[in-house]
């Protein structure tokens, strides 16, 4: 079986993954969907974040996670998810850091020799741009509907022309804090 590209990402109402200057601390931190991320999604909170909450990790869900270069210095760490496998896309910069690899490659071409390798899901992080680049390629969408609105800033989507593309609903989960969880799957060919 193929690993599967899963785009999992937090997103405002009005469509935004992150503030103009990638901002997100407008997205609520606190309440009963956190308990969801931390049962199921372990693995998509930062190496040291996850260590002083105490959450085991492992990567029997995803083993690798993708980031453009916005994404990944947002954070300010070396190595945020050092117990995953890490591909940075960029052009211009590069970074050292424990299971980190900051790549000049086409994402498109990366993303399908990943899915011919063994192992776990591979979890696109973000951005946009990144997230544009690879629609084609994404089998999965988790998106965390957050009850705000930004206004402005970093679509879900970067700039993608408009080109439609159906996904199938999996599951969806509503919490009391507003936060929506809603799984899409690519509708087998």
């Amino acid at each position: 079986m193929m690993r599967e590209l899963v785009y999992y990402v937090a997103v405002t109402l009005d469509g935004f993954i992150a503030g103009p200057q990638g901002e997100y601390d407008g997205f609520l931190m606190e309440g009963d969907h956190m308990q969801a991320i931390n049962r199921r999604f372990a693995a998509t909170i930062p190496t040291d974040f996850a260590a002083s909450l105490g959450l085991a990790q492992d990567t029997s869900m995803f083993d690798t996670v993708l980031m453009g270069w916005n994404t990944y210095a947002i954070g300010g760490l070396p190595s945020p998810y050092r117990h995953l496998r890490q591909i940075v896309f960029s052009r211009t910069h590069t970074a050292v850091g424990e299971n980190l690899e900051v790549t000049v490659d086409d994402p498109v071409s990366v993303v399908r020799r990943l899915k011919q390798q063994e192992g776990s899901a591979i979890w696109l992080c973000g951005g946009g741009a990144l997230a544009a680049t690879l629609a084609d390629e994404i089998d999965r969408l988790v998106l965390k509907r957050q009850p705000v609105l930004f206004g402005s800033g970093i679509p879900l989507f970067g700039d993608r022309p408009y080109r439609p593309q159906r996904f199938d609903l999996i599951e969806t989960t509503s919490y009391e804090s507003g936060v929506v969880f809603s799984e899409f799957a690519r509708p087998s060919a």
